[in-house]
């Protein structure tokens, strides 16, 4: 397997690869504690994996990508895993059916777990060794590749549970702590813009879709100061924006009439009031908490109900740069949006919720994508999807860039999606 220079390359975090290796794996297996072996197994739609696939699918990763290629000697848990656990790499074979994944009753969740036990055991012994700089930006890239997925098991879940209609908690339920004095992120701050470097640099590690750096033009333009919250939509609502077909893209407003919106998707009106679904079962909506779980095209019809736009990626990236990574992430436990705090200027640029951008999801200028299986990471969904930036309530600490580039098709509604607005100067 040929090693990938835009891939390869290591972390800045300190702590030692293994560590970090056992640290990441460990939170994964925190996920799924929680869940029965009938929550773990089933899917509730296409877009959606079971959680027992998830913790299979990032296993093989590893066993597949570095154990068995660079391991002398390893033998595979078991062969037929090759096949159930493969997602997309069309360079190594066939794989069970992606809408089909929820007919995998066996293995169980207890054999997929030993599978990673097995897994786990080999991948210390290999890292204890003096590994090379090819191999040990493979596993940086396995690390990050589980952490996506750890998001995408929350984000299964809560849409699994919401098809429920006891509406099952995956945690817990508490009583959202709120400062009443607290001002809420206001008002615009302003960019002069210019010709510009975007994109991720050679130091540290990045996905394959964030380099190489390039220049670009952007224009004077403002960015609002907080994401659009709950309250906010609420006026769209009330205001029709469901139902005015002017306010949308073509295709947005077929979709929209088809599956009926109404709301954000997991909004429910029980008498006079909406409630939502959370990964801490029905909660009343946070007025103050940014929207979620809302479709590109529905992000592009409130800006334009707004009298506004939704902002190019490069601009978000631009404020992205002058930002602490700091947010309302999955290690805060909330697994929801916060109310963003005013503090001056831009805020909650990071966590809570992915931004929604206008710019479609391409390869930067002299992209080109890796040979062997890692060159189908990215590069072959460079099609028909939007760009999102930012990071979420699920996402893990320590996996956001100001250069990160999230991307989803523009109906999709079910990760923990939002908006923030732009306008040109």
């Amino acid at each position: 397997m040929q090693s990938p220079s835009q891939l390869n390359q290591i972390s800045k975090d300190t702590r030692p690869l293994l560590q970090r290796y056992h640290d990441i794996r460990t939170v994964s297996e925190s996920y799924i504690a929680p869940l029965s072996d009938a929550d773990a197994t089933v899917q509730s739609m296409e877009d959606a994996s079971p959680a027992k696939w998830h913790m299979g699918h990032v296993t093989w990763f590893f066993e597949t990508v570095i154990l068995s290629e660079y391991s002398k000697g390893y033998q595979p848990f078991e062969d037929t895993f090759h096949y159930l656990f493969n997602s997309y790499y069309e360079a190594l074979g066939a794989r069970q059916p992606r809408p089909l994944r929820g007919m995998l009753t066996r293995p169980s969740l207890e054999k997929v777990m030993e599978y990673r036990s097995y897994v786990d055991e080999h991948m210390k012994r290999f890292l204890e060794a003096d590994q090379s700089v090819e191999v040990a930006g493979l596993v940086e890239l396995g690390l990050n590749h589980e952490q996506q997925h750890q998001e995408l098991l929350l984000t299964d879940i809560l849409h699994l549970f919401a098809q429920n209609p006891l509406k099952p908690a995956y945690k817990e339920p508490e009583p959202l702590a709120y400062d009443k004095d607290m001002e809420l992120a206001s008002g615009w701050t302003s960019f002069d813009g210019g010709v510009l470097e975007f994109g991720a640099s050679d130091e540290g590690f990045a996905f394959d879709c964030e380099r190489p750096v390039h220049k670009a033009l952007v224009n004077p333009f403002k960015l609002a100061n907080g994401p659009i919250t709950n309250r906010q939509w609420l006026e769209f609502i009330q205001d029709g924006g469901y139902h005015n077909p002017l306010l949308w893209l073509s295709d947005g407003w077929a979709k929209c009439q088809a599956e009926g919106w109404v709301a954000p998707l997991y909004w429910e009106k029980r008498d006079s009031e909406w409630w939502v679904m959370t990964l801490r079962g029905m909660q009343h909506v946070d007025l103050d908490a940014p929207v979620c779980h809302i479709s590109y095209y529905e992000a592009d019809a409130f800006a334009t109900w707004a009298d506004k736009r939704l902002p190019l990626e490069h601009e978000l990236e631009l404020a992205a740069l002058e930002a602490d990574i700091k947010g309302n992430f999955a290690s805060s436990g909330r697994l929801r949006p916060a109310p963003v705090k005013h503090t001056g200027g831009i805020a909650g640029l990071y966590g809570d919720v992915w931004e929604w951008t206008s710019t479609s999801f391409s390869p930067y200028p002299k992209f080109k994508a890796e040979s062997g299986v890692v060159g189908e990471y990215n590069g072959k969904f460079m099609s028909g999807q939007q760009v999102l930036r930012g990071g979420s309530c699920a996402t893990p600490e320590g996996h956001m860039r100001p250069t990160y580039r999230n991307f989803w098709h523009p109906e999709k509604r079910w990760q923990f999606t939002g908006l923030r607005l732009a306008e040109d100067v």
